[in-house]
């Protein structure tokens, strides 16, 4: 920010606040002379008056354009002339101006500098003397934004890169090599041009960036290499302030638009006040002469009121102008309005008044200015839903336009079949309408949306077990008995044997046979019997294990416009029957249950080329193994988000994970339980099941088609 060391001593009587033009009695003192003298460093100035001074006259000193400047009262130019070229030192000319009895002198300046007054006899001597701190220089100059951290290296530009910011600012990314690359920032003319020091540039980033479409306040961006550096030149429009910032190897550098503020004196986003900073002591002096000054270092084309009247006493030091101009509202009751480049200031009751009466005018001109007709041909909107929109009302597809946009005498009438709409209204809401016509009639961009939908299945079966059996054809129970059993199974012998006994078998001989031993896998029997085969021992060994993998996936595509709602399904409808009795008679009737797969999809295309979704997806199948009477259960499965994808990209938005484990033991009570030998006794079943939905989602921007004009 530019420091401003300004000195005010202004008298109540001040030249700028004189009163009307009136009778005045003749000046007593007079200026009769101006010499100049180069001392060293500091150059002195002599003036001559008619009479001697009581004490110096009240001076201010203003930076831009360097110049000190000193009031006279009741002192008359005695020169014969108002310029005296002087080009003495540091001095360029003094202009004498008298303004009825009182005379200002002004001293111009090469560049700023102190003075000191020294009253001697008849005279009064002006010392100027040179600034020595070069914080004081309100020329635009370089800023420093980083030093130099590795001397003498030389560092490199990467890439460089254009943004468009959430506020709607443009941002310039920049990647170094390092961060200790020495970067200087400065204004020039309209651009902002950025230096980095002791950096080379690759050949494919010396181009020049058109970033008009961006929509931002820069319009251009242009790299090159001057010597042993990188220059960039930003080309930004309109009001704008920047902002730079760096991380590690990146440095960015942001423009931003500045919405003008009719109730600020300085333009910009940056709290508080941003005026040049000025020093004043202010004795009893008049408000108007103070808002004046004010005004010239503020650079304003300021009109005071003949109203604003009165008197303030001010000491501030290094305060901004806009500040003190504020200050100087609140006390007197002030306020301003900004027409252009031009400040209207006055008390705040006579603008009320003013703004009152001009609205009240406007609006009794409206109301009896004549009607214009204009037509419009419209290219992309219907002009049945563009007179909806104008006149306030529902259109077909649900929007509702929250104000009406016509004037109340205006009216709109559309054309369906030419697609013309015709308004009849005044000729400011005409350039209304316009503008709001051209901005809605804009081609929509297309976007195809692509949802995969992704079922695995992973089932696991393992059975292991065992079959014993035991069989004995001697006569081991007693006589008459028809038939012999062993315990642990269904066992029957049959047969005539030598010593009359009658025996039955059935089954499969087996004595331990669980009832859930089912095995289609693998077996291993073996049998011990003796030599007259009267005893035998069968024993068989079973596992099984099973896997079973499985993939179905769905692939749902479906193309719209920009924020455009858009729907597609694939599927059945399950019919079902309800019953109902109602006075003892019976009826039946057939509903349907949907189990479809679809996507619902409204897209948004961001200024940064990427896509934000409001998406419902659904994946609905009927599960026959568990119907109840023959009407089945709806499946489903659902997503419903919001999400914001980069155009081409895929990003998961749901899935659902489901892992079913179960183990199964059956086996003889103790038997089962003996380590090692219990397997022969027992059966033992593993059941796995795991079901994975994945939903995944791909928007692709459809290009528009290039024309050659």
């Amino acid at each position: 920010m530019k420091l401003f060391n300004y000195a005010v001593a202004i008298a109540a009587t001040c030249l700028v606040a004189a009163s009307p033009v009136r009778a005045e009695k003749p000046a007593a003192n007079a200026i009769e002379a101006v010499n100049v003298a180069q001392q060293g460093n500091e150059t002195a100035v002599k003036i001559d008056l008619r009479e001697a001074l009581a004490t110096p006259p009240a001076g201010f000193a203003v930076a831009n354009p360097a110049r000190i400047a000193f009031d006279f009262p009741s002192t008359a130019n005695a020169l014969g002339k108002t310029t005296q070229v002087l080009n003495e030192g540091d001095l360029r000319s003094v202009n004498v101006v008298q303004v009825a009895d009182r005379t200002r002198l002004v001293l111009n300046l090469v560049r700023n500098m102190n003075y000191r007054t020294r009253i001697d006899g008849k005279s009064l001597y002006v010392t100027l003397s040179p600034i020595e701190r070069l914080s004081d220089t309100v020329a635009e100059r370089t800023v420093r934004f980083a030093e130099e951290s590795v001397i003498g290296a030389r560092h490199a530009v990467r890439d460089v890169m254009f943004r468009r910011g959430r506020d709607g600012e443009g941002r310039v990314l920049v990647d170094l090599s390092d961060a200790g690359t020495g970067i200087d920032i400065r204004k020039q003319g309209a651009n902002l041009i950025v230096d980095f020091m002791k950096t080379s540039l690759p050949d494919h980033l010396r181009r020049k960036l058109d970033v008009t479409d961006f929509a931002t306040p820069v319009i251009g961006v242009e790299t090159r290499s001057i010597g042993e550096n990188v220059r960039m030149t930003i080309t930004p429009k309109g009001l704008w302030e920047h902002n730079a910032y760096q991380t590690d190897n990146q440095f960015v550098i942001e423009v931003k638009k500045i919405v003008e503020d009719p109730n600020k004196l300085v333009q910009g986003s940056k709290i508080g006040y941003q005026g040049p900073r000025v020093s004043i002591n202010y004795q009893n002096g008049d408000v108007r002469a103070l808002l004046r000054l004010m005004a010239e270092e503020l650079g304003l084309n300021a009109v005071i009121s003949e109203t604003v009247t009165g008197t303030t006493t001010l000491v501030l030091k290094d305060v901004p102008a806009d500040q003190v101009i504020d200050i100087i509202f609140q006390q007197k009751g002030l306020d301003m309005r900004k027409n252009g480049n031009i400040v209207m200031i006055a008390p705040r009751d006579e603008i009320a008044t003013r703004e009152k009466l001009e609205f009240e005018s406007r609006q009794q001109i409206s109301e009896l200015e004549p009607l214009q007709m204009e037509q419009f041909s419209l290219n992309y909107q219907r002009a049945v839903d563009v007179s909806k929109l104008l006149a306030g009302e529902s259109s077909e597809d649900g929007a509702v336009s929250t104000q009406r946009i016509l004037s109340k005498r205006g009216s709109a009438v559309a054309d369906p079949q030419s697609n013309i709409l015709f308004v009849n209204d005044i000729a400011a809401k005409l350039e209304e309408i316009r503008t709001f016509i051209r901005t809605i009639d804009v081609g929509a961009r297309q976007v195809l949306i692509e949802a995969r939908i992704v079922e695995a299945s992973d089932d696991f079966n393992k059975s292991i077990g065992a079959k014993l059996g035991f069989l004995n054809n001697k006569r081991f129970i007693n006589p008459g008995n028809s038939g012999i059993g062993v315990a642990g199974g269904a066992i029957n012998v049959s047969g005539n044997t030598t010593d009359g006994f009658t025996a039955t078998q059935t089954g499969n001989m087996f004595g331990v046979n669980l009832p859930s031993f089912e095995s289609t896998g693998g077996t291993l029997a073996f049998s011990l019997f003796n030599s007259s085969l009267t005893r035998i021992l069968n024993m068989e060994i079973a596992a099984l294990q099973a896997d079973g993998l499985g993939k179905l996936i769905s692939s749902p595509r479906v193309i719209t416009a920009n924020n455009v709602r858009a729907k597609i399904e694939d599927g059945t409808e399950i019919p079902y029957v309800t019953t109902s009795s109602s006075g003892g008679v019976v009826t039946q009737t057939v509903s349907f249950k949907p189990a479809k797969l679809s996507l619902e999809a409204t897209p948004q295309i961001t200024p940064e080329g990427t896509v934000k979704m409001a998406l419902l997806v659904k994946k609905e199948e009927a599960d026959w193994t568990r119907a109840v009477l023959g009407n089945p259960p709806i499946k489903s499965s659902v997503v419903e988000t919001n999400v914001v994808v980069e155009n081409g990209g895929t990003v998961v938005v749901g899935g659902v994970f489901i892992t079913n484990s179960q183990s199964k033991v059956e086996k003889v009570p103790l038997l089962g339980d003996v380590p090692f030998f219990g397997w022969l006794f027992k059966y033992k079943n593993d059941f796995g099941n795991r079901r994975e939905l994945l939903i995944f989602i791909t928007p692709r921007i459809i290009s528009e088609k290039l024309r050659l004009d």
